[in-house]
């Protein structure tokens, strides 16, 4: 509909359309329960993160290759993400691994973890 009035803030209508739209819509607070929280924070990468600085033995296999099946690498962890881990030897040398390829990795001291 076309207005052909001018009205200084606009139309009543208009104004309560106009708050309306701008109230942010909230969806109702949800509180998960503790067993839930608890299996979020336990991914690898969480666990890897907690443990920055340590050191610990990183165990990796590369199916269907032929050159090299296996890796393990002995270093600290600096950095981890979703997909991928940040490695650093005692000389060193940085390696960036992929996550998909990690098996297990183990830690001489105690491993820091949520609880």
């Amino acid at each position: 509909m076309v207005q052909y009035y001018w009205h200084p803030g606009g139309f009543p209508q208009q104004q309560m359309q106009q708050q309306q739209m701008q109230q942010p819509m909230t969806p109702p607070s949800v509180q998960l329960p503790a067993a839930t929280r608890q299996q979020e924070e336990s991914y690898i990468e969480n666990i890897l993160r907690a443990n920055i600085g340590k050191l610990g033995t990183f165990y990796f296999t590369f199916e269907n290759n032929r050159e090299r099946n296996n890796l393990v690498i002995t270093g600290y962890v600096e950095a981890a993400g979703r997909d991928h881990v940040i490695i650093s030897d005692p000389n060193g040398k940085r390696y960036l691994m992929l996550m998909i390829y990690l098996d297990y990795v183990t830690f001489d001291e105690e491993i820091n973890y949520y609880k």
